[in-house]
């Protein structure tokens, strides 16, 4: 493991549910906060296009410090991470919930982005790194992507329940008592692990790259208000293409680069995070367009809400359970096409059948079909740009294709919010231009499942005389071997 020791555990199965609760809690996170949306902006004083900094703030801090964090897991230690990264979940999320102005809120989001930053990369290293490659790693990474679905599933639950009962800031203090709790274990089961021997810091690299990726969402996601010939748009565009040149100069001539340049050599980690992008900005943007649906158009309380994503939420928990036994029969590239035609016959069923009168029973099939392919594809994108990264890179590698998630997500977001507010559904308060915009942008979100199709085939193909096509292999994420996939059911 390249100079980091990782002490083998005797209580596995302990370690897996903490690894497991850790991605639950940032499932959980990302998917409570829409709920409770259009009480957060009532009550805060938000406006419609401000408001989507709730969620942007979270992506861009998680996007632009991603590279950092996966690199310190690296470097520092994957325990030390993964409990910094809880504690500052913990103390966001006070802060959160104390929050009495816009700004105040939005940057606790931010530092929660920053949590995720570190905790998302060392919680995937741990695993990886801990579980034998094989049969228990392959369970292990099922029980961790499962988690995430049953995040979502409790995210959408507990946001509705408690912004009915006890008010918006309540989604916030929940998660002070799950990552506190979490972080008071982590410190006496997970097995400590030293630096890595004789590998310095990049500090200039992670300034730059830091800076650069953070100013350059900043102004895709400011873009669509502030409009793009705006001063502080093409100013944080400017910096970060200038900052981004510098970021590769030193990457280059670093003798410990936080980001080391022959990783984008990697045919299907390059492909892998343009698909991680592709599927937040698609895929992750619906749930904010669903919640203005059900709550604005329909009238759905909070807590309404909250049931309504348990049928989509439930399908993607049950997609990342058959996504990663369809990995292993059919191959990863072809498990992503599947769940990628489930995902747009699903969407574009879902934008044919929506409308202001439109019960849920006529749109939950097209929810359970897109959001099983949402879990499918979840399961096998993660595997797919891993394949070849060295055990020394996990956490770089993993990082840089959960940037690509992240990112996706922010500027998914900023411009499906454009298009629809475009279609009439920004400030207006009429019911019908809201509903407009909400089937526009259902219609683009189709269109970006669509391109997705095209980057999937970009996965390295096996040159002449190779038995094994690494994007064929069996989903082991953040391994620095593929294992060849079982051709049995």
């Amino acid at each position: 493991m390249s100079g980091i020791n990782s002490t083998r555990p005797r209580h596995l199965g302990a370690v897996l549910a903490l690894l497991a609760f850790a991605q639950m809690i940032i499932a959980i996170d990302y998917n409570i906060v829409f709920v409770s949306l259009p009480e957060i902006g009532d009550k805060l004083g938000f406006g419609a296009q401000d408001l989507q900094w709730v969620v942007s703030a979270y992506a861009v801090a998680f996007g632009g410090f991603l590279l950092l964090g996966g690199r310190a897991t690296d470097l520092f230690g994957r325990k030390r991470m993964f409990v910094l990264g809880l504690f500052l979940y913990a103390a966001s999320s006070l802060a959160g919930g104390l929050a009495e102005d816009p700004w105040l809120l939005i940057a606790a989001r931010a530092v929660q982005g920053l949590g995720g930053a570190f905790l998302a990369p060392a919680t995937l290293s741990l695993v990886t790194t801990l579980f034998a490659e094989g049969a228990e790693r392959n369970r292990a990474l099922s029980v961790w992507g499962g988690a995430g679905g049953s995040g979502m599933v409790l995210g959408s639950i507990l946001g509705g329940l408690l912004t009915d009962a006890f008010g918006w800031p309540s989604v916030f203090y929940v998660n002070v008592l799950l990552a506190g709790a979490a972080m008071f274990v982590a410190m006496s089961l997970l097995p400590d692990d030293k630096p890595q021997a004789g590998s310095g810091f990049d500090l200039p690299g992670a300034i730059t790259g830091t800076v650069a990726s953070t100013l350059f969402v900043f102004a895709l996601v400011q873009g669509p208000e502030a409009g793009w010939g705006s001063g502080q748009v093409l100013a944080a565009l400017g910096v970060a293409v200038l900052t981004f040149a510098l970021f590769l100069v030193i990457e280059s001539r670093s003798a410990a680069p936080m980001v080391p340049l022959r990783l984008f050599g990697n045919r299907n980690l390059s492909t892998g995070a343009g698909i991680t992008f592709l599927f937040m900005a698609t895929f992750g943007a619906l749930a904010y367009f669903l919640t203005q649906y059900w709550q604005i158009v329909q009238g759905y309380s909070a807590w309404t809400t909250g049931f309504a994503f348990v049928l989509p939420s439930g399908s993607v928990l049950i997609g990342t359970i058959v996504g990663g036994k369809w990995a292993t029969r059919f191959g990863v590239r072809n498990t992503l096409f599947i769940g990628l035609t489930m995902g747009l016959v699903g969407t574009v069923v879902l934008a044919l059948t929506l409308g202001q009168d439109a019960s849920y029973g006529v749109i939950a099939p097209s929810l359970f079909v897109l959001s099983l392919g949402q879990g499918i594809v979840f399961t096998t994108m993660f595997a797919a740009a891993t394949t070849g990264v060295e055990a020394a890179d996990q956490g770089i590698g993993s990082g840089i294709a959960t940037t690509g998630q992240q990112i996706g997500g922010a500027v998914g977001l900023a411009v499906l919010i454009a298009i629809a507010n475009a279609s009439g559904g920004g400030e207006t308060k009429d019911l019908g231009e809201l509903m407009d915009g909400v089937t526009t942008a259902t219609w683009a979100i189709a269109v970006g499942i669509a391109l997705t199709f095209l980057v999937v085939l970009n996965f390295k193909k096996p040159a002449s005389g190779d038995h094994v096509d690494p994007a064929e292999s069996e989903p082991v994420a953040g391994t620095a071997e593929p294992v060849q996939a079982s051709r049995t059911a």
